[in-house]
Formats: C-alpha cells, sequence, structure tokens
C-alpha cells in the first residue's frame, strides 16, 4: 500500500510501516480496532498520532483495498 502518510524505512523499527514522523506501526491501529476498542482509545495510547493522521491511514488502508478488490 502506498502512502503518503506512513514510511517504512530499514532505519526504523526494522522497515516496519509506521505513522509518518512516529516510530509507531500502523499495525497497531487495525489491532485495537480488532480488539473493539474506539480509534479515541487509539488516540489515547498513542498521543503522538493526530486525528487527522489516524483518519488518513484508514482511508488510504480502504481505498487501497477497493483498488484491489475484483469486481464481482
Amino acid at each position: 500500500m502506498k502512502s503518503r502518510h506512513i514510511i517504512s524505512d530499514p532505519d526504523i523499527l526494522g522497515g516496519t510501516p509506521v505513522f509518518i514522523g512516529t516510530r509507531v506501526p500502523v499495525r497497531i491501529i487495525f489491532e485495537h480496532l480488532e480488539a473493539g476498542d474506539s480509534l479515541e482509545v487509539f488516540l489515547e495510547d498513542f498521543p503522538s498520532i493526530s486525528r487527522e493522521l489516524a483518519i488518513q491511514v484508514l482511508e488510504d488502508a480502504k481505498m487501497a483495498l477497493e483498488l484491489d478488490a475484483s469486481p464481482a
């Protein structure tokens, strides 16, 4: 998934995709949501992530899934 809101750099957590400008792995937001946590809980747990950045990453993921989907 290409996103200007996510970076994957070998020098940052061994290349794990993180929110740009942080060391917070993107997978953490999905783990929170899978666990039933709200976006608010995620943002409280990771105050270095702005609401706008979190929403943009989720929207980027949604668009990537839609682009990869095969028409029915």
